[in-house]
């Protein structure tokens, strides 16, 4: 298992492909609700990829809004779940955080992983609403 910052097109189309599967054809989120202004490379955001036995199996975004890190589009492909990597994903975005001084982290979480979130330290911090259809809360952690 490994991470890699994405600083190249190719590696950044690699993500877009494991968050189209898991999002778009996994989830029901609309394609044109997926992809946003911040995918892109040198922009406010950074992306990593994970990888499991040298292929690449999830990925997630971090970017800065009012003084946060927020964590965003984090997934795995559905044959590597369950081998730890969603918390390898959350360790390399925080990582980036602390490196730019960031102190505060947020992320909408999809209600089924709040619990998740709570093991590495993340706070609810609001009530559930609705994104793409899917319930999420917000949720918080000081670095």
């Amino acid at each position: 298992m490994d991470t890699k910052r994405i600083k190249l097109e190719n590696d950044l189309n690699l993500a877009f492909t494991i968050r189209k599967e898991v999002f778009v054809e996994e989830q029901g989120v609309p394609l044109e609700d997926e992809f946003d202004e911040f995918d892109k490379l040198n922009v406010d955001s950074e992306h990593i990829l994970v990888y499991y036995n040298d292929r690449p199996a999830g990925t997630g975004r971090i970017r800065w809004v009012d003084g946060f890190g927020k964590l965003e589009r984090i997934c795995i492909l559905k044959p590597y779940r369950k081998f730890g990597l969603g918390k390898i994903i959350i360790n390399a975005l925080e990582g980036i955080a602390k490196e730019k001084d960031v102190s505060r982290v947020k992320l909408h979480a999809q209600t089924h992983a709040e619990g998740f979130y709570e093991k590495l330290g993340y706070q609810t911090s609001s009530s559930m609403f609705m994104e793409d259809g899917i319930p999420h809360i917000s949720m918080m952690k000081n670095l």
